[in-house]
């Protein structure tokens, strides 16, 4: 039992936190890995993905938005809240143009390793096959907004590590899409390069970096090596990532 200091308890496990925590930054310090697609250490929360929903005082928030709370009884790990994740990664799939096989991310692919980790075998629902633009106009960085999930992370990568404030999310419900801050709305018109964070915070294949996309053999790649639970505690201890970017 944790003692002197305040604490939640996560299914039953009492861990410790530090003010201005969320329920999120808590778990993963304590090494308790709650599911997600738009967290990222160092960044501002956004809670677009939804996938980190849990349960505590009888309503289900979201874990990366919600601060931590003394005495806080967090229900996280449950076969009807993985299986609420689930149908919303499926849900992610059939929104874009997720084909794994024929995709330079895949072993890479966060929304690919949550659908392993979730146990999902088929995408359940109607594919919406939308036609969204591809920009190829940097010479180095591919912009696929069909693989878009909107997860936000590029937006905040650039706003707030980069500071450049390259993107943005614009529209809607299934009108939301990803734009260029630039008047041409290309991202050849956009100080972007492909040392920064923005650059390599997707998640999925929409931001890829040029003629980098098969130099790792698929069955060596980061998900064929590790789970999405490992390399999301991973992430949190490896925070000095973000301040590398902050100092260049």
């Amino acid at each position: 039992m944790t003692t002197g200091v305040d604490t939640i308890r996560i299914d039953g496990e009492e861990i410790p936190f530090k003010p201005g925590q969320t329920i999120m930054d808590a778990a993963l310090a304590a090494g308790i890995y709650i599911p997600h697609l738009c967290h990222y250490p160092g960044l501002p929360p956004s809670g677009n993905c939804r996938l980190c929903i849990v349960e505590t005082g009888n309503r289900s928030v979201a874990a990366c938005t919600t601060p931590a709370a003394a005495g806080q009884q967090i229900i996280s790990d449950t076969p009807e809240l993985n299986a609420t994740r689930k149908a919303i990664t499926q849900m992610l799939f059939v929104e874009g143009n997720h084909i794994c096989p024929s995709c330079e991310k895949t072993g890479n692919c966060k929304l690919q390793a949550m659908a392993y980790h979730l146990g999902m075998l088929d995408d359940h629902f109607p594919q919406f096959y939308q036609r969204r633009e591809i920009d190829a106009s940097h010479p180095e960085i591919l912009l696929d907004r069909s693989r878009c999930i909107l997860c936000d992370l590029c937006v905040r990568a650039s706003r707030d590590v980069d500071k450049k404030n390259v993107f943005a999310i614009a529209g809607r419900g299934t009108d939301a899409h990803l734009i260029v801050n630039a008047p041409s709305g290309k991202l050849a018109d956009t100080p972007m390069a492909v040392t920064e964070l923005a650059a390599r915070i997707c998640p999925v294949g929409a931001i890829l970096i040029k003629e980098k996309g098969y130099e790792i053999p698929i069955g060596e790649r980061i998900y064929d090596r590790q789970t999405i639970c490992e390399t999301g505690l991973q992430e949190y201890t490896d925070k000095p990532i973000i301040k590398k970017h902050q100092s260049e």
